[in-house]
């Protein structure tokens, strides 16, 4: 089973993806549904569905759309972590339509000005929450960020965490530090595991190349090695800097050195073991 652990819908007549500038992200700027999806991601028997933007009402419309949609197998959807009320939000979730597509939680800690939010006695507590419901955390963070990452993964030891996009690295500036020793110490924790998505957007989004890519893809592939790593195409954002296709032969070739098992791992075992596909 080939799966893409990483990419978005969204409909603007619904809801406006603010995040989304008009002018220097205008490919973007349009709707885009399971259709689009099947012709996107065809090569691809499961997909994982992920939150877009702070707002409850998302989550259970992409619970909605997963149940529908028989290429999607899981949601990572969004709840205020800082609530007094997340135990019952997530429970609500769960128990409604389309609730049992639900594998884990996410927010856009990279907006927050605080570099240790993921360190907050609310925040905690609201992981805590999460990991109860019997949930996996998403950690979207910036390098800077990765700090608190490794506080709130050595915390919970004993529950599952996703980083996407390898912590953004800063790509088109050519630095490796000091993210690269930040991600082997985060890998050193066996209950994190790490996506190889989001890298062509870190990079020139016009002249990227995929040696431009090859230096982080191989600190991630060493640091977590291919049965914590997968694949994610976080389309349709990655259309910025190039197709699905692109995208998918990019990450191909950074990992054209492992051998054929590894690379099942990558494209789809260790995401069917993490969301239970």
């Amino acid at each position: 089973m080939r799966v893409d652990a990483h990419h978005h819908l969204w409909d603007l007549s619904v809801r406006d993806q603010d995040w989304i500038d008009p002018v220097t992200m205008s490919a973007i700027r349009r709707d885009f549904g399971p259709a689009d999806l099947a012709g996107a991601a065809a090569g691809f028997d499961r997909t994982v569905l992920v939150q877009t933007v702070v707002a409850a009402g998302e989550t259970p419309e992409l619970l909605v759309v997963a149940s529908e949609t028989a290429r999607i197998g899981a949601v990572v959807g969004w709840v205020d972590l800082t609530a007094p009320s997340v135990v019952d939000d997530l429970a609500r979730l769960k128990s409604g339509p389309g609730g049992e597509w639900l594998r884990g939680i996410r927010h856009q800690v990279q907006g927050e000005a605080d570099p240790r939010w993921l360190c907050r006695d609310d925040v905690q507590r609201g992981l805590r929450a999460v990991f109860d419901a019997g949930l996996l955390y998403e950690l979207l963070v910036l390098p800077h960020q990765l700090a608190a990452s490794i506080e709130a993964v050595a915390a919970f030891q004993d529950f599952p965490f996703v980083l996407d996009h390898c912590a953004k690295p800063p790509i088109a500036r050519g630095l490796l530090q000091p993210w690269a020793s930040a991600i082997r110490e985060l890998a050193g924790f066996e209950n994190a595991t790490c996506k190889l998505s989001g890298l062509v957007t870190e990079a020139d989004w016009a002249q990227w190349t995929v040696d431009d890519l090859r230096p982080y893809a191989g600190v991630v592939l060493d640091a977590f090695g291919p049965s914590r790593l997968m694949f994610g195409s976080d389309w349709p954002v990655c259309l910025l800097a190039g197709s699905y296709g692109q995208v998918v032969a990019a990450a191909e070739d950074l990992t054209a050195g492992l051998g054929e098992a590894e690379r099942d791992q990558v494209f789809g075992r260790t995401a069917q073991r993490v969301y239970g596909l």
